[in-house]
C-alpha cells in the first residue's frame, strides 16, 4: 500500500463527504508525519452510516470482499488489485466519542482519542490519538511491526509503553 494508494482513498472519502479516522500502521505513521514502513492495507474507523456509503462506492469501483478468519459486520476487508486493501473497523458514534463492537466487545473510544490529526504524504488526515494507539496495541500477540510502531511513538511523543509492548 503506497502513499498514492492511500491518497486515492482520501480523494474518495472527500468525494463521498464521509468521515474516516486512520488507524493501524498508517495511523501511527500519520501521527509520526512520515511513512516508516511498508503497509499491507489501510485501516480505518468509520461510522455504520458512512460504512454503507463507502462499501457501495467501493463495489462500484470493482472492489471485492477479502476473506479473513476474523470477519464480522464491524470488521471486514475489501480489496482491489490496483487500489489495495482497506480494513474497516465500524463504530457507533456517541455523544462522548464512539463504541467499537457495541453489545459485543464494547470498546469505548473517547472524543479526545478521535480528535488527533496527522500527515500522510503531506496530506492532513483524521487519525486516532497516540494514547489510543498505545491502548489498542495490547491484549494480543504483537508482531515486529507493532513493537516498532510503539517504539517510534515513544521516541517522538515520550509516551509510556506497557510491558508487553517492549520486546528488548
Amino acid at each position: 500500500m503506497t502513499i498514492d494508494m492511500v491518497h486515492w482513498f482520501f480523494d474518495l472519502f472527500d468525494k463521498l463527504d464521509i468521515t474516516v479516522w486512520i488507524d493501524g500502521g498508517w495511523g501511527v505513521d500519520a501521527l509520526l508525519g512520515e511513512c516508516t514502513r511498508e503497509h499491507q492495507d489501510l485501516d480505518i474507523m468509520i461510522s455504520w452510516e458512512d460504512s454503507a456509503i463507502l462499501t457501495a462506492a467501493l463495489y462500484q469501483h470493482r472492489f471485492v470482499d477479502v476473506y479473513t478468519d476474523d470477519r464480522k459486520d464491524r470488521n471486514f476487508v475489501m480489496g482491489h488489485r490496483l487500489h489495495g486493501m482497506i480494513d474497516f473497523h465500524v463504530i457507533e458514534l456517541t455523544e462522548g466519542g464512539a463504541i467499537y463492537g457495541p453489545g459485543e466487545i464494547d470498546w469505548v473510544i473517547t472524543e479526545s482519542e478521535l480528535s488527533a490529526v496527522g500527515l500522510i504524504g503531506g496530506r492532513e488526515v483524521r487519525c486516532l490519538s497516540v494514547d489510543y494507539q498505545v491502548r489498542s496495541h495490547a491484549g494480543y500477540t504483537l508482531q515486529d511491526t507493532d513493537f516498532a510502531d510503539m517504539r517510534a511513538l515513544q521516541k517522538k511523543f515520550g509516551v509510556k509503553l506497557l510491558a508487553e509492548q517492549m520486546n528488548d
